[in-house]
């Protein structure tokens, strides 16, 4: 893969800087491959952490006047937060932060993830709200499928990409320091000890067309019972 065009990087901190001036004291690009590489092209918009002094609704009214240009220039709107905010929310978004903090690129500033470290109480909390609620949700999911296949198909392939975010966070609860989001994923599947048959089967489907329809509706019920087992899992973790 050939290193992507710093393009959208210098438009969005200059662009930043343009609304917030002295105000502005980092910004963080986030959003990796599956290597671990911060994204930047058409099909993945560069996604950005932006920490400020302050924030006033004249702020919002600036960067809303830019959103059309971020767009065009493939930059998804920016996740902007004063900096006192950012360092009392770890404790609300654990898994949020966990992800960025796996891969992301200074653009400017300081590293705002410098000596901060997320709680792993706050993590094992989030991660059983997460997973229980994927269970749940799974489960009202199939019931309104009404057992027709392609509806249950469609259900399985729309969560795929969810469960497997499922694995990387019980890979981060473990410690797992893992860049490549396919070691991390797989990570957490061995954690939880899953059966590795569901969880190779459910990371093609985050493929387009990787698996036939009816293949994917075959798979609910070993995918149910994977996510049964996050459940217990999770659970059962010790702080």
């Amino acid at each position: 893969m050939t290193a992507p065009s710093r393009g959208p990087r210098d438009h969005i901190v200059a662009s930043l800087r343009g609304i917030f001036g002295d105000r502005l004291r980092s910004v963080v690009a986030y959003g990796p491959d599956d290597g671990g590489r911060v994204l930047s092209d058409p099909a993945h918009p560069l996604t950005c952490l932006a920490l400020v002094r302050s924030l006033t609704v004249g702020d919002l009214e600036a960067c809303a006047a830019r959103a059309h240009g971020w767009r065009r220039e493939g930059i998804a709107t920016p996740l902007v937060l004063p900096e006192e905010e950012f360092r009392r929310s770890f404790d609300a978004f654990p898994l949020e932060y966990a992800e960025i903090i796996r891969a992301h690129e200074p653009l400017l500033g300081a590293n705002p993830f410098d000596g901060f470290r997320i709680e792993r109480a706050d993590l094992r909390r989030a991660c059983e709200t997460q997973i229980k609620s994927h269970l749940v949700h799974l489960r009202e999911g199939f019931i309104e499928a009404g057992g027709t296949p392609r509806a249950i198909a469609d259900l399985v392939t729309a969560s795929a990409a969810a469960f497997g975010a499922l694995l990387r966070n019980i890979a981060q609860l473990n410690g797992s320091s893992s860049t490549d989001r396919a070691t991390a994923t797989r990570d957490g599947a061995r954690a939880a000890q899953l059966p590795d048959s569901v969880v190779r089967h459910m990371l093609a489907l985050e493929q387009p067309s990787a698996i036939a329809s009816t293949d994917a509706a075959r798979l609910f019920p070993e995918y149910l019972a994977a996510v049964e087992q996050l459940a217990r899992y999770v659970d059962q973790w010790n702080v």
